[in-house]
């Protein structure tokens, strides 16, 4: 059942890349962006690392968890993954950085909630998902500045 989890992780991030590739070469590349953007590169390997944890964080809390206690953790997480897959289509799909913030508000919402809920099943899962919250901290400011530079 890990493999199963992790897969599913990597495919909302496949799904992801789907719609944000062809933004990439003419959009992306053309909208002024702030000092500290990583390179390119730093994306898709950050975003696997992310998603092979989110999976085991859904595995340990499938796995643990009493079947009636799964219900509530395992909606949020699959809602989250979906508003990740959201995203990339407000931001690069819509070519919009200011749809982008506003999903990815609500993304940051629901890992929160997503967080809190896998912690009262797993502790262990609940820290899984901190570098997540971290990551999209970080990609919610850099969203911000994209948005206001290119306003």
């Amino acid at each position: 059942m890990l493999l199963v989890f992790v897969v599913i992780c990597l495919a909302a991030g496949r799904l992801g890349a789907a719609l944000t590739e062809p933004a990439l070469e003419g959009w992306y590349r053309g909208l002024a962006k702030p000092f500290w953007t990583p390179p390119d590169v730093v994306f898709p390997v950050a975003w696997s690392i992310l998603y092979v944890t989110m999976g085991i964080a859904a595995w340990l809390v499938w796995k643990t968890a009493e079947r009636g206690e799964l219900r509530l953790p395992m909606t949020l997480f699959f809602g989250q993954l979906v508003i990740n897959v959201l995203w990339s289509f407000s931001f690069f799909g819509q070519r919009s950085p200011f749809l982008g913030l506003i999903c990815l508000g609500a993304l940051v919402l629901a890992v929160i909630l997503t967080t809190i809920a896998f912690t009262r099943v797993s502790r262990a899962a609940g820290w899984l998902f901190l570098p997540y919250l971290l990551w999209l901290g970080y990609a919610g400011a850099l969203n911000f500045a994209i948005w206001k530079m290119n306003a």
